[in-house]
C-alpha cells in the first residue's frame, strides 16, 4: 500500500516541466561531438551532472529509461520512400554531385601520374609484392626524384588544371542548382574567433613582410607552383583520431578484415553475445569452433580470403582518390600486415613464404662457430643426459661454449670462417645460374626502336630515352598489343629456364628425396606418427600456431590409455606391410636398368644440414654427381620407353590414314573411268 502511494506520489511529482528539464540537463551533460550509439552514450552518461532539485541521478536514469521506452527508435518503410523520393528528385544533392554525369574529372596530382606510370612495371618485376607494398616502394621512390624528371609531371598537372577549372565554370553555369545547394551548405557559419595571440601575429606578419618582401621565396614559389599552398592548405586539421575514421568510413575507406577464417567465426558469433562476459566470450568462442565440421571451417577461411582480396581492391581504389600525404596516412594507420608476427595467416608470413618460395636453392645462412660446436656435442649429450629435453640440452651446450678456453674456440671460429667462404662461393655460383630476367613490353619497344632514336637525337641518350617513354605513354593499346604478347613470350621463357635450372638435379643437390613417377607414398613408420598424421588431417588444431600444435600433440599422446597407442601401433604395422606390397608391384612393373638406378639412388644417404656442415665439399661433390647422373639416367630411361609408345601408335595411325586415302583414290579414279569404257 505505502509502495502505490509512493510512486503515486514520484508520478504526480514529474511535471512536464521537470521532463523537459530533465531532456535539457541530459543534453547539455553529452559530449559536444556525440558521434557514438545512444545505448553506449546512455551507458556512459554521468547522470550526478544531470540529477536537479529533489530529483536524484537514480531518479533521473529511471524516469529517462521510461520516457525512452515510448519513443520510436526504428524507420518505417513510409519514412524510407519519402526519402527515396527526395533523392530521385535530387540525386545529386550534396557531396553526390560529384557523381554527376557532367561533373569534371579532378585531375591527377603528379604522384599519382608517376605512380600510374611506374605501378605496371614494378608489378612485374615484384610479382611477390602486394599492391600496398608496391605504393610504399613508388612513393619513396618519387620523393627521391630529381626536380627535373618531377617536372614533366607538373606540368602535365597543371595543364590538366586549369582545363579542370575551366570545365567547372561551365558546369557551374549549366547547372546553377546544384551548385548554389553545394556552396549554401556551412555559408552562413561564422569565422572562428582568434586568440590574442593570433591577432597580434597576423598583424606583425602583415607589417614585416611589406616592409621586407622576400625576393627569393617569390621566385621559389614561381618555380614550384605546386607547393603555392593557401592557408587553407595549410590549417592543421583538428579531427580527432575517432573523427578522422569516421570520416575516412564515410568516403569509402573499408573496414579491415579479419586475418583468418577462426577470427571471422569469433565476430559472427560475438555479435549475438553481449550478455555473455567479456571474459567468457573467447572460451565459449574456441569451444563452438572445434564442435564445427572441417568443411564448415574450410568455408569460414574461403568467406575471409575473399574477403582480404575485395578488401586490398577497395583500398586501393580509397587510396586512388587521396593525396600523397593522406596515402602516408592511412597506410601508416592501417598496416595491411596486422600484427608483427601475426600467425602463419597474416600476409607478413606469406610475404616471407613467397620471397622463399621464389628462390628456394638460395644457400642457407652459415652457421656460427657456436653452433657447430653444439652440433658436434649433442649426440654424446643426448646418450649422456636422456633425461633432458631439447631446450635444456641447448642451455647446457651454449653454457659449455660459453666456458670454453679461447683456444679452443678458434677451431670452430676458424671452421666457421671456411663454411662461410664456401656459402658466399656457392651463393655467387647460384647467381650466375639464374637466366635473364624477363622484359617488359616497353623495354622490348624501346630495345627495338633505340637505334632511330639515337639518330634523331644525335647519340643523346637521355633525350632519346625520355622521347621514348614520351610516345609509349601516348601510344594506343592496340600498337601496344604486339609488344605485350612479346613480353609475355619473354616471361614464359624466364619461367621455363627457371623450372629447368630447378630440375631433378637441383633437387638432388639440396639434398632432398626425388620422388619417382607412380612410386607409392611411404606410410608412418610407428603409432606416434600416425596419430600425429591423424591429428593434422583431421583440422582440430588447425587454430594454433605450428610449434603449439605439434606440442599439443605430444602432450595427447602421452596422456593416450596403452590400449588405443597399441592400436595405433598395429595400424601403422599394416600400413607398412601394404606398403611393402605395393613398392614390390610398382618395381616389378620397371625395366631392370630403371629397377637399378632407383635402388642405386636410394642406396646412397642422402646430405642433412648437419651432414653438409660436416663433410668436406670434394666429398659433397662427388656424391652429388653421382646422384644426378643416375637420375639423369633415370629420366632419360623413362622418356625413351614412352617415346617408343607414341612412336608405334603414330606409326599406325598414318598408316591407317595412307590406307584410307588410297581406298578413296582408287574408287575416284574407278568411279571416272567407268563413263569412258561404256
Amino acid at each position: 500500500m505505502n509502495g502505490e502511494m509512493e510512486a503515486t506520489t514520484q508520478e504526480q511529482v514529474w511535471a512536464q516541466d521537470d521532463l523537459l528539464k530533465l531532456l535539457e540537463a541530459m543534453k547539455v551533460a553529452l559530449p559536444q561531438k556525440d558521434l557514438t550509439k545512444y545505448k553506449t552514450s546512455e551507458s556512459h552518461l554521468d547522470w550526478q551532472k544531470v540529477a536537479f532539485n529533489s530529483y536524484t541521478a537514480e531518479m533521473c536514469k529511471q524516469k529517462w529509461q521510461e520516457v525512452s521506452k515510448e519513443i520510436r527508435k526504428f524507420r518505417t518503410l513510409t519514412e524510407l520512400i519519402v526519402d527515396a523520393q527526395d533523392y530521385i528528385k535530387n540525386p545529386y544533392k550534396g557531396k553526390k554531385i560529384k557523381k554527376h554525369p557532367d561533373f569534371p574529372k579532378k585531375p591527377l596530382t603528379p604522384y599519382f601520374r608517376f605512380f600510374m606510370e611506374k605501378r605496371a612495371k614494378y608489378a612485374k618485376l615484384h610479382p611477390e609484392m602486394s599492391n600496398l607494398d608496391l605504393t610504399k616502394i613508388l612513393s619513396k621512390k618519387y620523393r627521391e626524384l630529381p626536380e627535373k624528371k618531377k617536372k614533366k609531371y607538373v606540368d602535365d598537372f597543371l595543364r590538366d588544371k586549369q582545363t579542370f577549372v575551366q570545365s567547372m565554370m561551365k558546369f557551374r553555369e549549366q547547372h546553377p542548382d546544384l551548385v548554389e545547394s553545394m556552396t549554401k551548405k556551412g555559408s552562413n557559419v561564422p569565422e572562428k574567433p582568434k586568440t590574442p595571440q593570433q591577432l597580434w601575429y597576423n598583424h606583425e606578419k602583415k607589417a614585416f613582410l611589406k616592409g621586407h618582401p622576400d625576393e627569393t621565396m617569390r621566385e621559389y614559389i614561381q618555380q614550384h607552383p605546386e607547393l603555392n599552398m593557401t592557408q587553407e592548405d595549410i590549417v592543421k586539421s583538428t579531427l580527432t583520431k575517432a573523427e578522422r575514421h569516421l570520416k575516412d568510413k564515410s568516403d569509402g575507406r573499408p573496414d579491415k578484415p579479419p586475418p583468418n577464417g577462426y577470427s571471422m567465426f569469433c565476430a559472427e558469433l560475438m555479435s549475438s553475445m553481449k550478455d555473455v562476459p567479456s571474459t567468457e566470450r573467447m572460451v565459449m568462442c574456441s569451444q563452438r569452433w572445434k564442435l564445427l565440421k572441417q568443411g564448415e571451417k574450410d568455408s569460414y577461411q574461403k568467406r575471409c580470403e575473399q574477403r582480404k582480396k575485395e578488401y586490398e581492391i577497395e583500398m586501393n581504389r580509397f587510396l586512388s582518390s587521396l593525396s600523397e600525404e593522406e596515402q602516408q596516412r592511412v597506410l601508416g594507420e592501417d598496416k595491411i600486415g596486422f600484427k608483427k608476427g601475426g600467425g602463419a595467416n597474416s600476409p607478413a608470413s606469406k610475404k616471407k613464404n613467397s620471397k622463399a618460395k621464389a628462390n628456394p636453392e638460395k644457400p642457407k645462412r652459415p652457421i656460427s662457430a657456436m653452433f657447430i660446436f653444439a652440433e658436434e656435442k649433442r649426440p654424446k649429450l643426448q646418450q649422456e643426459r636422456p633425461d633432458l629435453s631439447d631446450s635444456e640440452l641447448t642451455r647446457l651446450l651454449a653454457r659449455m661454449w660459453n666456458e670454453l678456453p679461447d683456444k679452443k674456440k678458434e677451431k670452430y671460429k676458424r671452421l666457421e670462417t671456411v663454411l662461410k667462404a664456401e656459402s658466399e662461393k656457392k651463393e655467387k655460383e647460384d647467381r650466375s645460374r639464374l637466366p635473364d630476367p624477363p622484359k617488359t613490353a616497353q623495354d622490348i619497344w624501346q630495345q627495338s626502336v633505340i637505334g632511330d632514336y639515337l639518330a634523331r637525337f644525335k647519340n643523346d641518350r637521355p633525350k632519346a630515352q625520355k622521347a621514348m617513354e614520351t610516345t609509349w605513354s601516348t601510344m594506343e593499346k592496340k600498337e601496344k598489343i604486339m609488344w605485350i604478347k612479346k613480353a609475355a613470350e619473354d616471361q614464359k621463357r624466364y619461367e621455363r629456364e627457371l623450372c629447368e635450372m630447378r630440375s631433378p638435379a637441383a633437387a638432388i643437390a639440396s639434398g632432398k628425396k626425388m620422388k619417382f613417377e607412380g612410386e607409392p607414398k611411404k606410410p608412418p613408420s610407428n603409432g606416434y606418427q600416425k596419430f600425429s598424421q591423424e591429428m593434422l588431417s583431421n583440422g582440430e588444431l588447425n587454430h594454433l600456431p605450428m610449434k603449439e600444435r605439434m606440442a599439443e600433440i605430444g602432450s595427447r599422446w602421452q596422456r593416450l590409455p596403452l590400449k588405443d597407442k597399441d592400436r595405433y601401433k598395429k595400424i601403422a604395422e599394416e600400413k607398412q606391410r601394404q606398403y611393402k606390397v605395393q613398392l614390390e608391384q610398382w618395381l616389378a612393373s620397371l625395366s631392370s636398368q630403371e629397377r637399378n638406378t632407383y635402388k642405386e639412388y636410394n642406396s646412397q644417404p642422402r646430405l642433412t644440414n648437419v651432414s653438409f656442415h660436416r663433410t668436406q665439399r670434394r666429398t659433397m661433390t662427388t656424391t652429388t654427381r653421382t646422384k644426378m647422373m643416375m637420375m639423369f639416367l633415370f629420366v632419360f630411361m623413362m622418356t625413351m620407353t614412352r617415346w617408343k609408345t607414341r612412336r608405334t601408335s603414330l606409326r599406325t595411325a598414318v598408316a591407317s590414314q595412307i590406307h584410307q586415302k588410297r581406298q578413296t583414290l582408287i574408287r575416284t579414279e574407278t568411279g571416272q573411268c567407268r563413263p569412258e569404257t561404256n
